[in-house]
């Protein structure tokens, strides 16, 4: 079995492709990862323990196909949510992680999703330890309506609160990254890294030349250029991760935390 790079069209053994964390060999280029292999690559071993793996949300709406819709994409995917949260420890320091799943409706944020990450959070603050979230998403999920935007509120109040606590929260953004998830919990980070060529931004890139009627500039909303102009601190390509992160959290262990 292969793997075709959508980048440059190389086909790759799938044993290579998930050897190397689903970053193409020959052209670099980062392509989706599942949350539970992207936490297994790094997390020390037997150390991660995944949390509220069966909260869900509803179907507040009633929308028309949406519950046909969602069972799919439980079997497809084996998640109950397009996002996993757990604790872990990278190279003996412990943390809080939540990972959105890109592979799971476009890693959406409902009621479910904002739930999960939220009680996340509430546990890393009452823990008294560091949170890393990965964002991988297209928004909120429309078919939850006013219900999915709640999320957005949600989500920044209890960050908001882990900060009020002294918590470290590091937000790790991948492609994409847009809409509600980029316009709350992800761009809350005390520390914000991406990975290369990450798309990241709240309306894509044609939506806004639509609207203004101008092009854009080249690689306009990419990670490198928002970078450039001070939004992302430091892009990581996903095989230098775990060491990125572990030297992270070495530098604040032991930080003073208010209360």
């Amino acid at each position: 079995m292969t793997v075709t790079c959508p980048a440059c069209g190389r086909e790759t053994a799938q044993a290579v492709w998930h050897a190397h964390l689903c970053v193409c060999p020959a052209c670099g280029s980062h392509q989706p990862i599942a949350a539970r292999a992207r936490l297994t690559a790094l997390c020390d071993e037997g150390t991660l323990a995944e949390m509220n793996a069966d909260l869900v949300g509803g179907d507040p709406l009633d929308f028309p196909g949406y519950a046909k819709k969602l069972a799919a994409q439980r079997e497809k995917t084996g998640m109950q949510e397009a996002v996993m949260t757990a604790t872990g420890r990278i190279d003996g320091h412990p943390a809080v992680l939540a990972v959105l799943d890109a592979q799971f409706f476009m890693g959406s944020m409902g009621t479910g999703a904002g739930e999960k990450i939220t009680r996340a959070i509430e546990y890393a603050r009452d823990a008294q330890l560091p949170l890393i979230m990965f964002s991988a998403s297209g928004g909120a999920r429309m078919q939850e309506g006013f219900f999915s935007l709640m999320q957005m509120a949600k989500t920044s109040a209890a960050v908001a609160d882990f900060s009020d606590k002294g918590g470290l929260y590091i937000s790790v953004l991948t492609h994409p990254t847009t809409g509600g998830v980029t316009a709350s919990f992800a761009s809350l980070g005390d520390i914000m890294l991406a990975e290369p060529n990450a798309l990241i931004g709240f309306a894509g890139p044609r939506v806004i030349e639509q609207t203004i009627g101008q092009r854009l500039p080249e690689g306009f909303q990419r990670s490198e250029f928002q970078q450039e102009h001070g939004f992302i601190d430091q892009i990581v390509p996903r095989a230098q991760m775990r060491t990125v992160l572990s030297r992270l959290l070495r530098l604040h262990e032991g930080g003073v935390k208010r209360t």
